[in-house]
C-alpha cells in the first residue's frame, strides 16, 4: 500500500523506493492538473537548463504548502534568480546529476517534517459559508444556525464589531431552503441617508432628478433569497417604517411609484449595538424591533473562542496566500502562543488584519510575534478594553489605507464604510491634516 506520494515536476527522475508513489508531470501545467486530482505534501522539482525561472516561481508560489526539493544544473546556482527561487521555495537542493541515496534521504526527511507538521498543526478551516472552529461557543452557534435556517421568520444577529455577523448570516442562508436564491448584503451605515431609500426600495423613472429609468432596489433583487441588513441600528427612523411595512405585508413601493410590488425575501438583520436599549432611547422603533427579533442569534467574541484562534489564523493564512512573501511558510511557536494569549478586542476582523500584515512584513520563513504586532513590547503594557478597541480600529484603517495606496475611496470600500465615515474616523483618531494630505480621494462613490 502506497503511503508516500511525491509530485515530481520535470524529466530525468532518479530511482526511488518501490513503496513511494511518484506523480510524474513534465511541465508545471501538467503538475497543476495532477495536484488537483491527487494532492500530496512533498514535491520534487527537476530543473533543466532550458527552464524559465519565472514560470517555476509562479508555480511554486501557488503550491507553497508542499515541501519542495529541487535538483538543478550546477551552473544555475551562479545565477541570482535561481538562488532566490531555492531560498524562497525549497527546503533542500541538489545539483545534477543527483546522488540517488542522498536524494532518498532528503525526501525521507521531508516526509518526516510533514508528519511533524500534521501532528502539531490544528485542523485547517474550511473555506465555505459555515463558521470556523470547534470551541463550545461556536459549536453552539452552528447548532442554532441550522435550527434557525429551516424556518422562514426574520433573524436578528447580535455581536461585537468584527465578530463575524455577516458570516453567521451567510450560514443561515446557506442552510436554508432559500440557498439557491441570492444573498444580498447591505451595510445600512455605509449608504448615505439621501440615497438609502432609493437603494433599498428602488425608484421609478422620473421620481427625482437623474432618475432616467426604473431601478430595482436591493430588497427587490433578493427575490427568492435572503437580504442581510448589517448595522440595522443605523437605519434612519423614516426608513424603519418602510421596512416594517415590508416585513408585515411582503410588499414594497419604489420611490415615486404608486403600485405595490410583492417580494419574497427573508430578512436577516444584524447590529453591534443593543437594539433593546436603542428602543428605550427612542433611536429605534419598538414595533420593528419585535418584528425582527423573532429568531435571535448571538455571535460570540473571539476572546470566548480560545480554541478557535489558531485554526482561524491558519485559515486566513491560506485564504490570503497570494499576498504573502514567498518564503513565509506559517506561524512560529512563539507567534502561536502570542495569538492564544491576546484578547483580540477587534475580533475576527483584527485577526485577519494582523495575519495579512504579518504575511507581508515577516522576514523569516515563520511568522514571529513582532510580525503580528504582538511582541514583548505590546504584552508588557496591557491596555484597557476601550483603548485596545481604538487601537484595533486604527490598525484596521492603517492597513486598508496601505493596501489601497492611500486612496480614500478604495480604502473605504475595503473597510465597508462610506468615504465620509472614513474621513470621520481619520479625524476621530487624531490624524493631523498634514498626514492626511497625502491621502487621495479618488472618484466619488
Amino acid at each position: 500500500m502506497t503511503t508516500k506520494s511525491i509530485l515530481c515536476v520535470g524529466v530525468g527522475v532518479p530511482r526511488l523506493p518501490a513503496d513511494w508513489e511518484l506523480i510524474q508531470a513534465a511541465t508545471p501545467a501538467e503538475a497543476r492538473r495532477h495536484y488537483k486530482a491527487q494532492p500530496c505534501a512533498v514535491g520534487l522539482l527537476i530543473v533543466q537548463e532550458t527552464d524559465r525561472s519565472e514560470e517555476l516561481h509562479a508555480f511554486l508560489l501557488d503550491h507553497w504548502d508542499l515541501h519542495w526539493i529541487v535538483v538543478l544544473p550546477p551552473a544555475a546556482l551562479d545565477l541570482p534568480v535561481w538562488r532566490q527561487l531555492v531560498r524562497d521555495h525549497c527546503i533542500d537542493y541538489h545539483t545534477a546529476p543527483a546522488d540517488s541515496e542522498r536524494l532518498r534521504h532528503a525526501l525521507g526527511h521531508a516526509f518526516g517534517m510533514v508528519a511533524l507538521r500534521h501532528d502539531a498543526s490544528p485542523p485547517r478551516a474550511r473555506d465555505d459559508a459555515t463558521l470556523t472552529g470547534q470551541s463550545s461557543a461556536i459549536l453552539r452557534l452552528r447548532r442554532q444556525v441550522v435550527k434557525v435556517a429551516s424556518a422562514s421568520a426574520p433573524v436578528l444577529i447580535w455581536g461585537e464589531s468584527g465578530s463575524g455577523k455577516e458570516l453567521a448570516a451567510q450560514a443561515v442562508h446557506a442552510h436554508s431552503p432559500r440557498r439557491k436564491g441570492p444573498f444580498v448584503p447591505i451595510n445600512c451605515g455605509a449608504i448615505p441617508a439621501s440615497l438609502i431609500q432609493s437603494e433599498l426600495f428602488g425608484h421609478e423613472r422620473g421620481a427625482f432628478t437623474g432618475a432616467a429609468r426604473d431601478k430595482r432596489g436591493l430588497i427587490e433583487s433578493a427575490q427568492g433569497g435572503s437580504i442581510f441588513l448589517d448595522e440595522i441600528g443605523d437605519l434612519p427612523m423614516e426608513l424603519q417604517a418602510n421596512l416594517l411595512r415590508f416585513l408585515q405585508e411582503k410588499t414594497i413601493y419604489r420611490v415615486g411609484g404608486t403600485r405595490s410590488i410583492a417580494v419574497d425575501a427573508r430578512v436577516i438583520a444584524a447590529s453591534h449595538v443593543n437594539l433593546a436599549q436603542a428602543v428605550q432611547r427612542g433611536a429605534f422603533r419598538e414595533d420593528l424591533y419585535y418584528r425582527l427579533n423573532v429568531l435571535a442569534l448571538d455571535v460570540p467574541p473571539l476572546r470566548e473562542r480560545r480554541d478557535d484562534l489558531l485554526p482561524l489564523a491558519e485559515h486566513f493564512f491560506h485564504a490570503f496566500a497570494s499576498e504573502r512573501a514567498p518564503r513565509v511558510r506559517g506561524f512560529s511557536s512563539g507567534a502561536a502562543q502570542a495569538i492564544r494569549d491576546y484578547d483580540w478586542p477587534g475580533n475576527v476582523r483584527e485577526l485577519i488584519n494582523r495575519v495579512r500584515r504579518a504575511m507581508v512584513m515577516a522576514e523569516g520563513r515563520l511568522i514571529q510575534p513582532l510580525d503580528l504586532g504582538l511582541g514583548a513590547a505590546a504584552a508588557s503594557a496591557p491596555l484597557q478594553l476601550d483603548d485596545a478597541r481604538i487601537r484595533a480600529e486604527r490598525d484596521a484603517i492603517d492597513a486598508s489605507l496601505l493596501r489601497a495606496g492611500r486612496n480614500i475611496t478604495l480604502a473605504a470600500r475595503d473597510l465597508g464604510v462610506s468615504r465620509m465615515t472614513l474621513y470621520r474616523l481619520l479625524a476621530k483618531h487624531g490624524i493631523p491634516a498634514s498626514s492626511r494630505a497625502g491621502y487621495t480621494g479618488g472618484q466619488s462613490e
